[in-house]
């Protein structure tokens, strides 16, 4: 490896440090795939030892809230434990009204459909859905959108993957609610949880490694700012014009006959 190769590998390097970041702060990291799964997890395992839906759900939203009230103590972000909150108390309400156990997972596989929907279509829009969950992460915003084509077409990878890995999900998940018992089919659902996750996450990240380096705007508005700050303290503080000196007789002028 000559001299000039090392600088090409370190920044390469680098941004894909930042991307391994951004995706760990963007997807919760291993404790967001924690506080995905435990709910899910608990309600199966009680309901298959003693097949009581309401014992199952009020543990399952027992332990969401408890997750939440972890994180508010250690001052932490909570949106994953909301999120997971928001999940599990519409899957509870939706199954005690309908008095039927596997109601308890259908709103999350609906929301599974719908969501991998929304990747294929916002991306067949021109707008792939993953470059708008993560251009905030990565200080761009939209600038990839008209002023970086190659990280807009890992965009789209990104979120073709996304899609047809959650669609893929629901064609297991949809017949298993219709044909098998809520057991089985909790059982497998926690089996789904983590293992098509992944594998997303990581085709994300393979495909924005190999992308340009986004475009910090933020950076951008920063120096703009500094830029026009520094003009108007340079046109405050610019002369009118050359002093004449004190106390000398101004020449006099000729007139014409």
């Amino acid at each position: 490896m000559t001299s000039l190769d090392k600088p090409t590998e370190d920044t390469e390097a680098d941004a894909r440090a930042v991307t391994e970041a951004a995706l760990f702060e963007a997807f919760g990291g291993v404790r967001g795939m924690i506080e995905t799964v435990l709910p899910g997890l608990l309600f199966v395992t009680i309901f298959t030892i003693n097949n009581d839906l309401h014992l199952s759900a009020i543990a399952a939203l027992a332990v969401s809230l408890v997750l939440v009230v972890v994180r508010l103590v250690m001052k932490d972000t909570v949106k994953h434990a909301f999120s997971g909150v928001f999940g599990v108390a519409f899957g509870v309400v939706f199954a005690m009204m309908t008095d039927n156990a596997k109601n308890f997972y259908l709103p999350g596989m609906l929301y599974t459909l719908g969501l991998g929907l929304a990747y294929i279509v916002t991306t067949l829009a021109g707008v792939p859905l993953i470059g708008l969950i993560l251009g905030p992460v990565f200080k761009e915003n939209l600038s990839w959108r008209t002023r970086n084509p190659g990280r807009k077409k890992a965009y789209a990878k990104a979120s073709y993957a996304w899609g047809l890995i959650l669609l893929a999900k629901c064609a297991i998940l949809f017949p298993l609610y219709w044909w098998a018992d809520t057991a089985s089919l909790g059982w497998v659902l926690v089996a789904l949880k983590i293992p098509p996750f992944l594998l997303a996450v990581w085709l994300t990240w393979v495909f924005l490694a190999k992308a340009p380096a986004p475009i910090d705007v933020f950076a951008e508005m920063e120096a703009a700012e500094r830029a026009e700050k520094a003009a108007a303290e340079a046109a405050e503080g610019e002369p009118a014009g050359p002093a004449e000196p004190a106390g000398e007789p101004r020449p006099a002028r000729h007139r014409k006959a």
